[in-house]
């Protein structure tokens, strides 16, 4: 946090750290309802992956959303494998600080989520969110499978529409399938929760996002 990383571009994985082979150490349970991070999850729940800037602030967002199960934090969207957070902090890992979201989709859509996320942020900055710089802080949707790939893909077209009529710019979500998360160290899991006081670092447009009907 705090605009540690001022990279403003993606390494390539041939140049990216080489990370390590063992997952580091993390929490096993939800700090505030003791479910496990890491599973098993209940048959037929959904498994949603978002990047929104700082994700002390975005993962107390969805913890108390009606539907949601746990949520963790981590790494996603870069090249390193088991990244600690220093390694991604130092824009040399290609990952995305983001949060895992497990949801009862009988309670809440995958389409409600994303109602969430386009309106939690800012997705218009690249590689920042407010002051927090780095292309760890950028805006992502990190897809399961190819129905959360036309979901995303759809709500980023009608969200720029009403961006676009309040005067914002063009949307800057990197959308795309997620190939591996990395749970972050324990000390990251439910921090606000943890520390009440913390750093949040969230803000959105102001703007509304007309989906998550279904």
């Amino acid at each position: 946090m705090f605009g540690l990383s001022k990279k403003s571009s993606i390494p390539a994985r041939e140049t990216a750290l080489a990370g390590r082979s063992e997952p580091i150490p993390t929490d096993l349970s939800h700090f505030i309802n003791g479910n496990p991070l890491k599973g098993p999850f209940p048959e037929g729940f959904g498994v949603a992956v978002f990047g929104m800037g700082c994700f002390w602030g975005v993962e107390r967002i969805f913890w108390g959303i009606n539907g949601v199960w746990v949520t963790s934090v981590g790494y996603a969207g870069g090249h390193t494998p088991n990244a600690t957070y220093e390694e991604v902090c130092s824009g040399q890992t290609g990952h995305n600080e983001v949060v895992q979201v497990v949801f009862d989709p009988t309670v809440i859509s995958y389409d409600q989520l994303l109602q969430v996320f386009w309106e939690g942020h800012n997705p218009t900055q690249g590689m920042r969110q407010g002051n927090d710089r780095g292309t760890q802080y950028r805006s992502g949707i990190y897809t399961a499978d190819a129905a959360q790939m036309r979901l995303a893909n759809a709500s980023k077209d009608v969200f720029q529409a009403q961006l676009t009529a309040k005067g914002f710019g063009a949307i800057t979500t990197e959308i795309t399938a997620v190939t591996e998360y990395y749970f972050a160290e324990g000390y990251h899991q439910q921090y606000l929760a943890k520390n009440p006081d913390g750093y949040c670092g969230i803000g959105g447009t102001g703007v509304t996002c007309p989906i998550g009907l279904g």
